[in-house]
């Protein structure tokens, strides 16, 4: 069986867009930046030192932010899903299916603090 996907291209760049502003904000001193950086085990020192590419850093991000919001597009129409809840059904179980089990790694394996995860998973 085929399924046609017809993927919205200005959503995906707003869902690109908006994902970096509010990544921004969650790490950002004014939420969780603070006690992230706490959780990873880094100081401002460490953060200033690594301020160079900072461009190019934030361009991948954003390069990868549009991929999952452009695989998530896919999803959704395939799934059908063409109300707002069932976009919101489909994001949670790519979230719950994906992102949370991919995250655990950081825990379980680097040593990662539970903190640290659940402040990424969210």
């Amino acid at each position: 069986m085929v399924v046609e996907i017809s993927i919205n291209y200005l959503a995906v760049l707003v869902a690109g867009i908006a994902g970096m502003a509010l990544g921004a904000l969650w790490y950002s001193p004014l939420l969780f930046g603070n006690a992230w950086m706490r959780a990873a085990g880094l100081t401002k020192e460490f953060m200033e030192k690594h301020k160079k590419g900072m461009g190019l850093k934030y361009f991948l991000a954003f390069i990868g932010t549009l991929l999952m919001a452009f695989v998530l597009a896919h999803l959704v129409d395939a799934w059908e899903a063409v109300t707002f809840a069932g976009g919101m059904t489909a994001g949670f179980w790519v979230w719950i299916g994906f992102i949370v089990p991919v995250l655990l790694g950081g825990v379980l394996w680097e040593g990662k603090s539970w903190t640290f995860y659940l402040i990424n998973i969210a």
